[in-house]
């Protein structure tokens, strides 16, 4: 993902301003790493395979291109999750 630019805030990722009021509402401020580089390149369809540490806002970067594509018209499966990380299941304990 190295020839892919790094967006520096979310507003430059030409998201929605409904997903743009949520990630404020959040309080999350800027993009991390993981997230200014794939966020970009999943809404254009591409698959991406990330690796970052623990708590650097993996599952964000993931989700924010699937929650953008969800058409709340349409009723049938959009989304699919298959497997979260350990991390992330154990954050539900």
């Amino acid at each position: 993902m190295d020839e892919c630019m790094t967006m520096t805030t979310f507003a430059e990722m030409d998201l929605s301003p409904r997903m743009l009021s949520a990630i404020e509402a959040m309080g999350f401020e800027q993009p991390t790493e993981i997230q200014s580089r794939a966020v970009p390149l999943i809404r254009t369809g591409c698959d991406v395979i990330g690796s970052s540490q623990t708590g650097t806002g993996k599952t964000v970067a993931f989700a924010i291109p699937a929650l953008e594509r969800i058409d709340p018209e349409d009723e049938s499966v959009q989304v699919l999750i298959l497997c979260p990380t350990r991390e992330l299941a154990q954050q539900g304990c």
